[in-house]
């Protein structure tokens, strides 16, 4: 039971889990009914288990070098070679488990799950790792949509509402953890504009999701969207001034972002009404 706990904790549950429920909740919104909300939900689920185990396959002996105690690999909780299997098992079944709702969706939902993991090896370290982000995060809510019956077409705010959300939460979840990747060597985009202009960087894209998943969907936004969009509007200048203010400059912000990236979520979800 420990070792199994321990191969859970090295697919990185929590982020995974969160676009995974994100994904079948629009699914659930768009229309996805019966066996297809279990059919997205093992879809994306694999696509997230995939990226997770891999990267702590590829990162172990770095993770060991630094130290890491969050990593079950490099405190030894797990061996690196059943979590590569792991890794290997939930890449192969990615396209496996598009297959039940047609061409297109497995095409989609396989082109995601390749850009993920192009982003453990070898865009990470480059200024191209926003990409697999931009890429995955936008092609998820069109394969939500494109498993419909009759395979509708995805709308083009989706899509980009999708990718902006990605690439804030790239900056986003990099934040916390500059200090420690520079120590093992990592160095992609969000390393190279640093700690400010990470903060920039996502407050900017999340801001630009949240515009277009307010102003994107036909018709008059609801007071809730207006609402939505205010409340960005207003928290992201915020956190930036609270971080200017304290010592602890990233905190502030990161939370700002964080806050953003839950409006911009649920904003997302419910946009199913109206695809």
């Amino acid at each position: 039971m420990s070792r199994a706990l321990a191969l859970l904790r090295s697919s990185h549950p929590e982020p995974g889990g969160a676009v995974t429920i994100a994904m079948t909740l629009l699914g659930i919104g768009v229309g996805h009914r019966g066996w297809s909300i279990l059919g997205i939900f093992l879809a994306v689920g694999a696509t997230q288990l995939s990226v997770g185990w891999v990267n702590d396959w590829l990162d172990a002996e770095r993770d060991r070098r630094a130290g890491r105690r969050d990593k079950p690999v490099a405190e030894g909780a797990v061996s690196r070679r059943t979590v590569g299997i792991a890794g290997l098992i939930a890449s192969l079944a990615v396209p496996v488990l598009g297959l039940p709702f047609g061409l297109w969706p497995t095409v989609l939902i396989t082109i995601a799950g390749i850009f993920a993991l192009l982003y453990d090896w070898p865009l990470k370290s480059t200024p191209l790792s926003i990409v697999p982000y931009l890429v995955t995060f936008g092609l998820l809510p069109a394969f939500v949509v494109v498993s419909l019956p009759g395979h509708p077409a995805p709308p083009a705010w989706l899509v980009a509402a999708g990718a902006l959300l990605g690439g804030g939460a790239h900056f986003a979840n990099v934040l916390p953890d500059l200090d420690d990747d520079a120590a093992t060597g990592v160095r992609g985009l969000p390393h190279m504009l640093g700690a400010t202009g990470s903060s920039i960087a996502a407050a900017l894209l999340l801001l630009a999701a949240t515009l277009t998943l307010v102003f994107g969907p036909p018709g008059r936004p609801s007071a809730a969207a207006w609402a939505a969009a205010a409340a960005s509007v207003v928290i992201l200048p915020l956190g930036w001034y609270a971080a200017r203010r304290s010592r602890g400059r990233r905190v502030a912000m990161f939370r700002a972002v964080i806050i953003v990236a839950l409006i911009d979520v649920v904003l997302l979800i419910t946009s199913g009404r109206v695809v």
